[in-house]
């Protein structure tokens, strides 16, 4: 795959939800709630400040991350379905 963010943008592959609670509790795939949590693909280069220079990511690809819920643009490329978000939407990295 070929594709490059532009700007602030990632592109991020959505994890799956679960299947199951804590309690044990399986959960039908029409009740299962739109992951928030997500492993990013690729990066763009960043976006330009007020002065014109660019403010660098602070992000990488390979990290897992999470994001708001109503967050970004879903796209698929070659069969796979990814979203592509700006990095202020990112509300952390999970360790």
């Amino acid at each position: 795959m070929d594709f490059k963010p532009l700007g602030d943008r990632v592109l991020l592959k959505q994890l799956e939800a679960k299947e199951q609670t804590k309690g044990g509790i399986v959960i039908p795939e029409t009740a299962k709630e739109k992951p928030q949590e997500g492993e990013i693909i690729a990066v763009g280069t960043g976006k330009k400040g007020d002065d014109g220079k660019v403010i660098t990511m602070s992000l990488k690809s390979g990290d897992k991350v999470l994001y708001g819920k109503y967050s970004g643009t879903e796209i698929t490329i070659d069969s796979e379905e990814y979203l592509i978000i700006r990095e202020d939407d990112v509300l952390g990295i999970v360790a």
